[in-house]
């Protein structure tokens, strides 16, 4: 089990970008949670094997429709989840 810290930055409030992460996690099995921050950018914690984190990754790179990413930073951490959760913003 893979745990990683995300930050997810550029237009990624307002345009579903947690609904579009939190359906991704849930489609691929991963665990963790996703929130807005206050400073605009999105922060989410992933757990899962290498695969699904290589594939969420992906995803957070692009994000849904109308999100424009301009960068995504990744590092390692540690914790455990049920499932995948929206919270609420920090």
């Amino acid at each position: 089990m893979e745990v990683r810290r995300l930050v997810i930055s550029g237009l990624v409030q307002g345009v579903g970008f947690r609904y579009g992460m939190a359906a991704e996690a849930r489609l691929l099995g991963v665990t963790g949670w996703v929130r807005n921050r206050r400073d605009g950018s999105v922060e989410a914690m992933i757990a899962g094997d290498a695969r699904q984190i290589e594939a969420m990754l992906e995803w957070s790179q692009i994000g849904p429709g109308g999100a424009v990413v301009e960068n995504v930073m990744c590092e390692t951490a540690t914790g455990q989840f049920a499932d995948f959760e929206l919270r609420p913003t920090a």
